[in-house]
């Protein structure tokens, strides 16, 4: 693999992908030039008949309901990738993705306890750590079991009721975080490439990889909201640095087998980080009413 010459010559590439004809995009797994086209295709629809939003809603639900019947057989194909890699390379392989978990973990961890406790701290002023770690208690250790940030949104919305929080503000923030708020997933997407990148001894500059993080932070919003769904984003990141597809869906199918704990952990830190954030912003409010009167 050739090495990007550098941050001008990864953003040339992305702009040249984004304006690329949709039907070769398709045909060269062109991600970032699909997305493009989806948002356009999606603002432009935006003035289309209701009978044609609701073909394009069932379109959608079949498409997703494939998804989650792929996703439901991906075990299958983990336990062959795992039995063809101890045959073959023996336990030691197994220590390469055990690395791998301990630095996504690591992350996450690192952002649950130390950039989010920064970000409601700049805005509260207070110790934000008793906050923090009741959002954790009781909202992390839901998502982690049940791996699905819509699934925990009542326990969200109960953990808000219980904090006194304004129910106008937090009634839309829960359901719209559930869905856009993706901090595990952009981390997820942002590791897992880094590795691919480091696996093929591409050198990576630190704005190359800031860039990298906020495509990534992007892209993390329109994840699907089924358990793995941020891996199938991981192809579009690694597009970046020209990585082929095919070198990219191995790098998902690692994914796959360390998802079990990293897709917990990407859900504890989204679905806690709702609650957090809402927090944040209506004791602000609170703070900032107390103060007028």
């Amino acid at each position: 693999m050739s090495a990007p010459g550098g941050i001008g010559e990864v953003l040339q590439s992305l702009l040249l992908s984004v304006v690329d004809n949709p039907v070769s995009a398709l045909m060269n797994a062109n991600f970032i030039g699909i997305l493009a086209w989806a948002i356009g295709m999606g603002i432009a629809i935006r003035h289309a008949g209701d009978t044609t939003r609701e073909v394009l809603g069932d379109l959608s639900n079949g498409v997703t309901l494939i998804v989650r019947l792929v996703i439901r057989f991906a075990p299958l194909g983990i336990f062959g990738l795992v039995a063809s890699t101890l045959a073959t390379s023996g336990f030691g392989a197994l220590i390469g993705y055990a690395h791998l978990l301990a630095v996504l973990l690591g992350c996450m961890l690192f952002v649950a306890l130390v950039m989010n406790p920064m970000i409601v701290f700049w805005k509260l002023r207070r110790n934000p750590y008793p906050l923090v770690l009741t959002c954790l208690r009781e909202s992390g250790i839901t998502a982690f079991f049940t791996r699905s940030s819509a699934a925990n949104i009542p326990v969200n919305l109960e953990l808000s009721k219980r904090l006194g929080l304004h129910e106008d503000t937090y009634s839309v923030s829960i359901p719209l975080g559930a869905t856009i708020n993706m901090a595990g997933a952009a981390i997820t997407i942002t590791v897992l490439t880094l590795a691919a990148v480091h696996t093929l001894g591409i050198a990576v500059d630190i704005p190359t990889a800031i860039l990298l993080s906020v495509v990534a932070a992007i892209c993390a919003c329109g994840a699907s909201g089924v358990a793995g769904g941020s891996l199938l984003l991981i192809p579009l990141a690694c597009s970046l640095f020209g990585i082929p597809s095919e070198i990219a869906m191995q790098v998902v199918a690692v994914g796959f087998i360390i998802g079990v704990l990293q897709d917990s952990a990407e859900t504890a830190l989204n679905s806690s980080t709702d609650v957090l954030f809402t927090a944040a912003a209506c004791l602000v409010e609170e703070q900032k009413a107390q103060r007028l009167a």
